[in-house]
């Protein structure tokens, strides 16, 4: 966006930012924040202060880019105003204005130089498609096949930060906070959004969280509807396998029902089920014509060793396992784990598995947000 492009559209966003940044109560620091706004939106790779006071100057004939970019530097990292309500605010008005289909957990990496810039580590760097010098950001977005915004976020700690107090000192990182999974950090998330009273209509995210059976637990726990990728190795049984008894001997505690078949992969379950099993569905237009590939799902039970020990020796419940086994494969090339109803269609499983495509091209530009690391 041009600084003319702005002008034309700044009595909107003054209004906008008057209605975003309510809850801080001087005036003056609202005011830095709107300029802070219209610096995000301005045109530029760098989000940074500096470059966002100089094209912030250039579209002022009256400003001076020296004190736009102290001014700012104070309202985002000195100035004491409670973040929490203004992306409460946030929040609350992206979820009206996109509508959400669902909700989309994802991390987002932003290279970095040095090594005190908080939570900055040698880490995978999906910008970059390596391992290098980065911070990482757990963030929530509301999503629909036309639109996604990040409703929350928070800035992964590696564990490296934890004993290292002379950058925790230098980067004013607080003494309670401490490395935490991902997976972790986005149930916190999803706990603070219900706070806010917002709830997801489903809960989509990829492999790194949907492996995790700890993540997937708190997911049910909270009563969350959820369809999250998984590797194919995460073992399950068939919908009919249960429970089974050996016969009392007499002598002793009876024996419990437990599962007493082998575990199978979802790999296997599905090759089992054969190719023919496969349906086609389309699930929407691309850049070059509709997107459609062929998928099976089926009714499993997942059996990782949390699952077990938290139905306290009972039945593992049943959920859909979605697998993608496009034509000329010879095997399934993606996973989904979803506890969506029985009754719900193939093209609605195949719709949410694959809604996790909005945010890949509609990143977060969230590493100067207050309060990324709280």
């Amino acid at each position: 966006m041009t600084p003319a492009q702005l002008r034309r559209i700044r009595t909107r966003l003054a209004t906008f930012a008057e209605d975003l940044f309510a809850s801080i109560s001087r005036k003056d620091q609202r005011r830095w924040g709107q300029r802070y706004l219209r610096g995000l939106l301005l045109d530029g790779k760098r989000k940074s202060i500096q470059p966002m006071a100089a094209r912030l100057a250039q579209g002022d004939p009256d400003a001076d880019a020296y004190v736009l970019e102290q001014a700012l530097q104070q309202f985002v990292n000195q100035s004491p105003w409670d973040p929490v309500p203004v992306r409460r605010r946030l929040a609350e008005r992206m979820t009206a204005a996109i509508g959400p289909a669902a909700w989309v957990i994802d991390d987002t990496a932003f290279p970095k130089f040095g090594r005190y810039s908080v939570g900055v580590a040698p880490q995978y760097c999906g910008a970059l498609g390596k391992v290098a010098n980065c911070q990482v950001g757990v963030s929530i977005h509301a999503v629909t096949d036309q639109a996604s915004c990040p409703l929350d976020w928070r800035l992964f700690l590696p564990e490296s930060w934890d004993d290292d107090a002379e950058r925790r000192r230098k980067a004013h990182v607080p003494a309670g906070e401490r490395h935490r999974p991902k997976w972790q950090l986005a149930l916190e998330l999803l706990d603070e959004l219900a706070d806010w009273d917002l709830v997801p209509p489903v809960v989509l995210a990829d492999a790194a969280y949907g492996e995790v059976g700890e993540f997937r637990l708190g997911l049910e726990r909270r009563a969350l509807a959820y369809v999250v990728q998984v590797p194919g190795t995460i073992s399950a049984y068939a919908e009919e396998v249960a429970p089974e008894a050996v016969p009392y001997a007499g002598r002793g505690r009876p024996p419990a029902p437990r599962y007493r078949r082998p575990r199978s992969s979802l790999r296997q379950l599905v090759l089992a089920a054969d190719a023919p099993a496969a349906t086609t569905v389309a699930w929407r237009e691309g850049a070059d014509g509709q997107l459609a590939s062929r998928f099976v799902a089926l009714r499993v039970r997942p059996a990782g060793i949390r699952l077990r020990r938290a139905t306290r020796g009972g039945e593992l419940p049943v959920r859909w396992l979605l697998a993608e086994w496009p034509p000329g494969e010879p095997e399934p090339v993606k996973y989904w784990l979803a506890n969506l109803p029985e009754t719900t269609p193939l093209e609605r499983l195949v719709g949410l598995a694959k809604l996790r495509w909005r945010v890949e091209v509609c990143q977060p530009q969230c590493t100067h947000i207050r309060g990324l690391a709280a």
